[in-house]
């Protein structure tokens, strides 16, 4: 699908720069314009798709939706809003508080919380154009499945306690649904596009630059002996590793993809780049203001235990999967 780019990009490496694609700097310039190019690319055309059906569903539309549900469906359909929410765990977290205020049940809230940073239009846009709609495809299952069962699991605890009182006297607002017009909506998702590359543009270069130094300059001996398939605790590392850090999905993904270029075992690389999004410690700042510390701790094993798995069987099954 790209063959064109790769081919514009290293003419350009080497006919521009006078650089080889197979040395250090060299490597690293062209997975550096390669991959900003193509991710930017799949970026716009699926956010504005995404966006279009986004504006069928407003937040307050959303809320009232996940109020008329209970139990395991009520979670599923909690992960599956958390998919075209927010790109970070940060900006997810004021609409998990709208959702207690507003009623919505606390498992049900937890499984929007733990899929919304995870899995999103663009995280699976950039997935399926570095990896292939398999690996794109199981992510996304494996992000749902992850929200869905924690959620359910902090449901059966009852922890409603633990939500701090302030939250309930909380006035978070609502939005009316909107009539728009088909040229309305189409408006709308355009100007969704501008609004978040304008808000994940730096994230996304960081994520490409350090994607570019481990392309071009870390040894695979290094990454394959404390990080690679073999290891049996490379995977609890990747998300320890992961969580003092912050970014969105679309920063991490190229980090991953140079991880994986370089031996990593993908579900390593994945489970990275999941505990970066879910369990940063920005959010934990965050949720301390609204829940107390039992609750959190609570939500940081379950989903910490739900990445880790999710790894393992990525390794596991990673090699029919690219």
């Amino acid at each position: 699908m790209f063959n064109w780019l790769d081919r514009l990009v290293t003419f350009i490496v080497e006919e521009i720069f006078h650089l080889s694609i197979e040395s250090q700097l060299g490597g690293s310039i062209h997975f550096f314009f390669y991959d900003t190019i193509k991710i930017l690319m799949l970026l716009f055309m699926m956010i504005f798709i995404i966006s279009y059906i986004r504006s069928y569903f407003p937040p307050e539309k959303t809320k009232k939706l996940l109020s008329r549900f209970s139990g395991v469906g009520g979670n599923f359909l909690a992960s599956l809003m958390g998919i075209v929410t927010p790109f970070c765990s940060c900006s997810s977290v004021p609409i998990f508080i709208g959702f207690v205020e507003g009623g919505v049940p606390l498992g049900m809230t937890f499984s929007f919380l733990i899929t919304s940073p995870i899995v999103n239009e663009a995280a699976f846009a950039i997935l399926l154009g570095l990896f292939g709609w398999k690996i794109a495809l199981v992510y996304v299952i494996t992000g749902v499945i992850i929200g869905t069962f924690g959620g359910m699991i902090i449901g059966k605890m009852k922890m409603e306690k633990y939500i701090d009182e302030s939250v309930y006297e909380m006035q978070v607002g609502s939005l009316d649904e909107q009539k728009l017009s088909q040229r309305g909506r189409l408006s709308f998702a355009l100007a969704n596009v501008i609004d978040i590359l304008k808000r994940i543009w730096l994230f996304l270069l960081i994520g490409i630059g350090i994607g570019a130094a481990i392309h071009g300059w870390v040894p695979a001996d290094f990454l394959v002996k404390y990080a690679g398939p073999n290891n049996p605790f490379a995977v609890i590392i990747g998300v320890i590793a992961g969580i003092p850090l912050y970014s969105n999905a679309l920063g991490t993904i190229p980090i991953a993809d140079a991880l994986i270029q370089k031996g990593v075992g993908i579900g390593t690389a994945l489970s990275f780049m999941m505990a970066v999004t879910a369990l940063s410690l920005p959010e934990i700042v965050l949720l301390k203001k609204v829940i107390k510390p039992k609750l959190i701790v609570t939500f940081v094993i379950i989903t910490g235990i739900g990445i880790i798995i999710t790894g393992y069987l990525f390794n596991l099954i990673g090699n029919f999967l690219i």
